[in-house]
């Protein structure tokens, strides 16, 4: 209880200014059960679930909105687990949200559970249900919205066209999806999830993750956060997720892929080219922070085939993937930087998608061209963001620290002030701060409630769960100026509270 009393007293004091002023209440959820650490992880082993899932995701799904967090609070001290319910939202989501005209919009239900979860786990055991809560509430607003536009429900799979076999189903999701048959897709990702095994499954599905640089980046980021959902809820629960993410993955517009060569697929046609250049044994090298920085003004102002050609060259020249990726990350938070808005903060999440699907892919090809696809995207990126108005010509390697007036919980108030009415300046004092304090948790922690407390829309949460996590997949040469950068997406002090506390307290106050 002491160790809770002084983590409570400890950010109250870090944003004095009042955005945790609420914080005193949250022990509203200790009416619930706590979540620990290890149930909230992956734990490589299939889930002890109920065996019947279907009633808790028709509760999920039949639920008004009004009395869906009651109702499922109601369900959690009868004995529903944490993983139970986020089985149940996920599989909710892509039952009755379709993934379409785009991948994004109120797709997001189901691409935003997974930034929810990871959320929740980075959470002190206390305060694991927020973000579950407020992905269930946000999952009715977008069921809302997919009513409105046409009610869609994914049907039955065609029984007598799912494959006998795991190699046939492995063959004919690739054919499916290689010629963008729908039918056929959601035919083989049925096989694909009754007799591969997850692991392999992964590598077919993130390699057409990355394919195509369509909606943003989400077609990747479904891809990671799907199958990270998953290791977490159980394989058993694969089925309706890789057929909504063939559905995903096949979105387009502009006639058959396959048929035409369009702008959004020939980056990766080329790299799948590119990538037989690169050496032997090109997971090897020497981590380089000049070959970093030189990147960094390729990615600035350069084309897709200059930025691709330059990582060729770099792996070549024995320079370790490691800083291509450091790199690629301040790169795509620089982008946030010169246009803060939807397609920056996309440039951020995607990168840390694909950064996922680089590290856990086993298959050496696979990750040869998630790497290229990572450097043909941050271009396109810049090049959606000059569709959208004036991109700053801002240097993320020369912005210069500004350090705060005051010191330590003082200075962490100050920023995140700052992020509401000056974030160029917050980012100079959080690339101060982070110099002078070799443990940045305090700022990690102070972030991410102000997420539960002020976030409004599911790119708060996807956002701040990608860049929190990816600081410590960035090298300690360049985190401080990569967690600079992110402010210009985080929720500052000042910003109005969101009702998720009050509605959540209302929820358990039966």
């Amino acid at each position: 209880m002491c160790a809770m009393n002084n983590r409570r007293r400890f950010l109250e004091a870090t944003l004095a200014s009042g955005a945790l002023a609420t914080l005193g209440d949250l022990g509203f959820l200790g009416r619930l059960p706590v979540v620990s650490a290890a149930e909230a992880q992956p734990d490589g082993r299939a889930v002890r679930l109920s065996s019947d899932i279907e009633p808790l995701v028709k509760l999920v799904e039949e639920t008004p909105r009004e009395k869906l967090l009651e109702t499922v609070a109601a369900k959690i001290h009868a004995g529903t687990s944490y993983k139970e319910v986020l089985a149940a939202l996920l599989l909710a989501g892509v039952r009755n949200v379709q993934p379409r005209p785009s991948v994004g919009f109120k797709f997001h239900a189901v691409l935003v559970v997974n930034s929810a979860r990871l959320a929740s786990i980075s959470s002190p055991d206390e305060h694991r249900w927020l973000p579950i809560f407020w992905a269930l509430d946000h999952f009715k607003h977008a069921q809302a919205d997919d009513m409105r536009e046409g009610d869609w429900t994914m049907g039955p799979v065609d029984e007598a066209a799912v494959p006998g076999t795991p190699q046939a189903a492995k063959d004919l999701f690739v054919e499916a999806m290689n010629s963008w048959d729908e039918a056929k897709a959601d035919a083989a990702a049925a096989g694909l999830a009754r007799q591969v095994p997850s692991a392999e499954c992964f590598e077919l599905f993130c390699r057409f993750g990355c394919r195509d640089f369509r909606s943003i980046g989400h077609k990747a980021i479904f891809v990671a956060n799907g199958w990270r959902t998953l290791d977490t809820i159980g394989w058993q629960h694969a089925e309706p997720v890789l057929r909504s993410l063939a559905y995903a993955l096949l979105a387009h517009e502009n006639g058959n892929p396959a048929k035409n060569d369009l702008d959004a697929d020939r980056p990766g046609r080329q790299n799948l080219e590119r990538l037989k250049k690169v050496r032997d044994g090109w997971q090897q090298g020497q981590q380089d922070e000049q070959a970093t920085r030189d990147l960094l003004a390729t990615l600035h102002g350069s084309s897709v085939d200059e930025a691709c050609s330059q990582v060729v060259e770099m792996l070549n020249r024995h320079v370790a993937p490691q800083a291509i990726w450091d790199a690629m990350f301040l790169g795509a938070g620089e982008l946030l930087v010169r246009q803060p808005g939807i397609v920056g903060l996309h440039a951020v999440t995607s990168t840390n998608a694909l950064h996922y699907a680089f590290a856990a892919s086993k298959n050496d090809e696979t990750k040869r061209l998630l790497l290229l696809q990572n450097a043909a995207f941050l271009p396109l990126f810049r090049g959606a963001m000059e569709g959208r108005g004036r991109v700053a010509d801002v240097d993320v390697r020369a912005l210069e620290p500004a350090a705060p007036a005051t010191a330590d919980t003082g200075a962490l108030s100050e920023i995140f002030a700052d992020i509401t009415s000056d974030r160029m300046l917050a980012a100079r004092k959080t690339l101060a701060y982070a110099r002078q304090h070799s443990d940045v948790k305090p700022f990690i922690d102070a972030a991410r409630l102000l997420v539960f407390l002020k976030g409004n829309d599911a790119h708060d949460y996807k956002f701040s769960s990608a860049v929190l996590e990816d600081y410590l997949n960035v090298s300690p040469a360049w985190r401080d100026r990569y967690l600079a950068a992110g402010v210009f997406n985080l929720p500052g002090s000042g910003e109005p509270d969101n009702k998720l506390v009050e509605r959540t307290r209302a929820a358990l106050a039966g």
